[in-house]
């Protein structure tokens, strides 16, 4: 039976492709609800991980799901924000002490559902003219600035922000029927990476945070849970 759920909840996770996305309704609290967001984030996750450009795929998702008129991600560029470079960071990048490192914060949009946040250090002096311009004076996404140097990115850390499953879930029995709808942290999961060129010179670390509004489609009504259907309703559960 459980098998059956967690199969159920992915195949209706792959199958979102081309629903629109207003308006997007909350996700329940029950033990199928649960898992199907699961599914939902995991399978996002895994195609960030696997991919070279975090715009790229951002668009894809935003495209299959409807979320918006256009699936091009805007850039809300964070201007005036700066953070100083850890020294780690700095090796990461061959990045002596006298090289010049900037700092973008952008929050990137598919409509108007913020995605995710990202915070990035990058050496000026490796990319083209048009490229500093367009990161220090538009909204332009990082991703797409940089994309001519034939970007690759290798992954330094991939860390869950938010478990919708109790711990031990695949082994325990189903938990009683929760009626509310689930509650959905602010951020979900966050990846750092380092940006190559082509040419395997390093130019770019970033701190991506993705956000709850991953989740903001809308998705086909489901029956009812038994155990809901007479129940009062319920608050927000965790």
């Amino acid at each position: 039976m459980r098998a059956a759920i967690v199969a159920l909840a992915l195949s209706t996770a792959m199958g979102t492709h081309g629903v629109r996305a207003d308006p997007a309704p909350s996700w329940p609290a029950t033990y199928l609800g649960r898992v199907e967001a699961l599914a939902v984030v995991e399978g996002l996750n895994a195609r960030l991980l696997a991919s070279r450009s975090a715009t790229a795929t951002l668009e894809g998702w935003c495209a299959e799901h409807g979320m918006a008129a256009s699936s091009r991600l805007t850039a809300d560029l964070q201007r005036g924000a700066d953070k100083p470079a850890s020294e780690e960071t700095r090796k990461r990048l061959n990045a002596g002490p006298d090289t010049v490192l900037r700092y973008r914060r952008v929050r990137l949009a598919c409509g108007d559902r913020v995605l995710s946040e990202a915070d990035n250090w990058y050496v000026p002096e490796r990319l083209t003219p048009e490229m500093n311009r367009l990161l220090e004076t538009t909204d332009t996404p990082f991703g797409r600035a940089v994309q001519a140097l034939g970007t690759t990115r290798q992954t330094l850390g991939a860390e869950r922000l938010w478990q919708p499953l109790p711990q031990g879930w695949e082994q325990a029995p189903p938990p009683p029927g929760a009626c509310g709808a689930l509650a959905i942290p602010e951020h979900l999961f966050r990846h750092r990476a380092v940006l190559f060129t082509a040419e395997r010179v390093p130019f770019s670390e970033v701190v991506e945070t993705y956000g709850a509004a991953i989740l903001a489609f809308h998705r086909a009504a489901r029956p009812v849970d038994p155990a809901c259907a007479t129940a009062p309703s319920g608050q927000p559960q965790p």
